[in-house]
């Protein structure tokens, strides 16, 4: 059967969340060197829960961290996309673009194509004026690609929703405006 994306970048698809993506996303979000910059790694039960977030935001907004996979094998590498975060910080509410892969995709370029095509779906057909990202001050990976991507360093803070996790706390946040 043909998978059906909402759109493609060069070597990737970007589809809504299903159930049959469970397995793969659990392992994922069990590995330790993947959760290394959040607070924890994630239960099966918890990622089940992730997931039907996702799908709610979906069909909320017309966009989420879509299910992203590579389009010559359908094989699901993790999430790459947008959220909308309304937790409080002087640059919320706003629209987020995030990504997280399994361990054998990094180092491929990956998270940058697929990172450019969000934005040109955040730009073009969402219209959007700007999108943030964030990360922890040491995620040094994820801070490459916002700066591959185009994003600008606006600043740091304490994030809110990491308050009990004092060793993920210090965020850093970068911004990019539609041209």
């Amino acid at each position: 059967m043909e998978k059906v994306y909402i759109f493609k970048s060069e070597r990737l698809g970007f589809r809504n969340w299903s159930k049959d993506d469970l397995t793969t996303f659990a392992e994922m979000n069990a590995d330790p060197e993947v959760m290394e910059h959040f607070p924890k790694v994630l239960t099966r039960g918890e990622t089940e829960e992730y997931i039907q977030r996702l799908q709610k935001h979906f069909e909320e907004k017309g966009y989420s961290y879509f299910a992203t996979e590579i389009l010559a094998t359908g094989e699901l590498i993790g999430f790459i996309g947008l959220a909308y975060q309304d937790y409080k910080t002087d640059f919320n509410p706003s629209t987020d673009i995030g990504w997280r892969l399994k361990k054998s995709a990094w180092g491929k370029g990956y998270a940058t194509e697929g990172a450019k095509r969000c934005l040109a779906f955040a730009f073009n057909d969402l219209k959007l004026d700007r999108v943030i990202s964030t990360c922890t001050v040491n995620n040094a990976k994820s801070e490459h690609v916002m700066k591959k991507i185009g994003m600008t360093k606006m600043g740091e803070f304490n994030h809110p929703k990491l308050k009990d996790y004092p060793e993920s706390e210090r965020c850093m946040w970068y911004e990019i405006k539609r041209k």
